[in-house]
């Protein structure tokens, strides 16, 4: 018991972390639309959505690497080689990437940022910095530093919070928004070097056994380049079909619908370091019965969210922005917040194919998505619109599911709990008849409503005997000191 309660702890505070970077997108959401017309916007969720691929493509896999691998190294001359060897690599690719962004900056900006050369001249510096950033945190993660790691998360939100808000309050619009995402890059990686340096020391790096390592990496690259086109290449084709200003108008009701992944979040983080225990000892029953668990915490708060978002979105998103974005945005949550689910259920079976460590498999699937989104985005947006872009990603993210799911028990099957889910969902139904009756006018109304319907959901259902007693009595010792 103690080892799943150190397990649920730290996916609490995994949790509470992710909560607050995803609530970030959020709490900038009025300070950027109310203060920046709708075709900068659109500009900045360019350049975020840009951020989220780029880097990922320069690190080379390497992050899933350094996990799978760290945790298991004992001598601290081979830690600091692996550590080294993965960052230096970094520097290189992330330097390459930078710099060909910044000499192509102003086709790039014709292309794609409605000719503002100077926000992807801005860019290019900060896909360099945001490369080294994601290699230094995940060192967090590979060596188990589970609460550095978390209040690192909590000080970059924080930072990207104030430093966006001042540049964009004082009236520096656009630019000023990049000039403190800027900012926050940099505070960050001088903090995580000096500490990282402080434990680990420094060494020149032998390179030993990097093509194992770059082997088991690169596969991961399609993956995430397939995965990004599912998730966010929807804003290239906008912006191509419809312009920048259609891309503003459709982000606030995509991140909205996005709250869902927070519920994600702390599970992806924290399950491939303690299934590669428990599959390594060969302890099946274990592995079986955490992802069993997993998937059922997270559709037992992901259900209900879907719901709660779907009927909310448009009140909220009044709330938050302008009555233009509003009136189109509403219309996107639905959509997204049922992908993310489906995305989060895919998470989670994904977990056996890494265990196997087919990560081929999980590319190839990814890259079919792919296909299938953007095929899709290029023939439907033109006709219909943001919700066309909205409707195929939910297509994708299904047709995902059920190829990871049909993999993914040829090698391990665990309980899916129907029961369960179905109980779930009669749950979630009565609670949105309370959403429906509820015409929130302001954010505290808002926060109000869902905190009532948050008990309402899960009183419904304990009383339908979702959970059992040795669960409830479980997260009763969970909280208690």
């Amino acid at each position: 018991m103690s080892e799943y309660k150190l397990f649920a702890q730290r996916i609490g505070l995994v949790g509470i972390t992710n909560l607050v970077g995803s609530l970030s997108g959020l709490i900038l959401l009025p300070i950027l639309t109310k203060n920046m017309p709708v075709e900068s916007y659109g500009i900045w969720v360019q350049i975020i959505v840009t951020v989220g691929i780029v880097p990922n493509i320069v690190m080379l896999g390497l992050p899933a690497a350094m996990v799978r691998y760290l945790p298991s190294v004992k001598k601290a001359e081979d830690f600091q080689d692996i550590f080294y060897s993965f960052l230096s690599i970094v520097i290189l690719t992330g330097f390459s990437a930078s710099l060909m962004v910044y000499l192509l900056a102003g086709s790039i900006a014709s292309v794609l940022f409605d000719g503002n050369t100077l926000a992807v001249q801005i860019l290019s510096a900060i896909i360099f910095l945001e490369s080294l950033n994601g290699i230094l945190f995940n060192y967090f993660r590979a060596t188990q530093q589970i609460k550095k790691h978390s209040v690192l998360l909590v000080t970059k939100t924080v930072l990207f919070i104030v430093l966006v808000s001042f540049f964009v309050l004082m009236g520096e619009g656009l630019t000023g928004a990049l000039a403190g995402l800027l900012t926050k890059d940099i505070v960050l990686l001088l903090a995580t070097t000096v500490i990282i340096g402080a434990e680990i020391g420094i060494k020149r790096p032998r390179f030993t056994n990097i093509k194992e390592y770059l082997s088991f990496g690169l596969p991961n690259v399609p993956g995430s380049m397939s995965q990004w086109v599912v998730n966010s290449s929807d804003r290239y084709v906008i912006s191509g079909f419809l312009g920048t200003s259609a891309v503003g108008l459709y982000s606030p009701g995509y991140t909205l619908g996005n709250i869902v992944r927070m519920f994600l979040a702390p599970l992806n983080f924290m399950l491939p370091m303690i299934l590669s225990k428990y599959y390594d000892e060969n302890n099946l029953d274990e592995v079986k019965k955490i992802l069993s668990y997993s998937l059922k915490y997270f559709l037992a708060v992901g259900i209900p969210a879907v719901f709660g978002l779907s009927f909310l979105s448009e009140q909220i998103l009044l709330i938050l922005s302008t009555p233009e974005i509003a009136s189109k945005g509403y219309q996107i949550t639905p959509f997204v917040a049922l992908s993310a689910l489906v995305f989060g259920v895919f998470i989670i079976f994904e977990k056996v194919i890494y265990l196997e460590k087919k990560t081929k498999t999980i590319g190839k699937i990814w890259m079919f998505a792919a296909v299938l989104n953007f095929g899709l985005n290029i023939l439907i947006i033109p006709y219909i619109g943001i919700i066309g872009a909205a409707g195929t990603t939910l297509l994708s993210f299904i047709v995902g599911l059920c190829l990871i799911a049909y993999y993914s028990s040829k090698y391990l099957k665990f309980d899916v709990n129907f029961r369960f889910i179905s109980k779930s969902l009669f749950a979630s139904i009565l609670m949105s008849l309370i959403v429906i009756s509820w015409d929130p006018v302001n954010l505290f109304d808002a926060l109000v409503m869902i905190g009532i319907c948050a008990v309402f959901y899960f009183a419904v259902l304990i009383l339908l005997k979702g959970f059992a007693k040795e669960e409830i009595e479980f997260f009763k010792n969970l909280i208690r000191p």
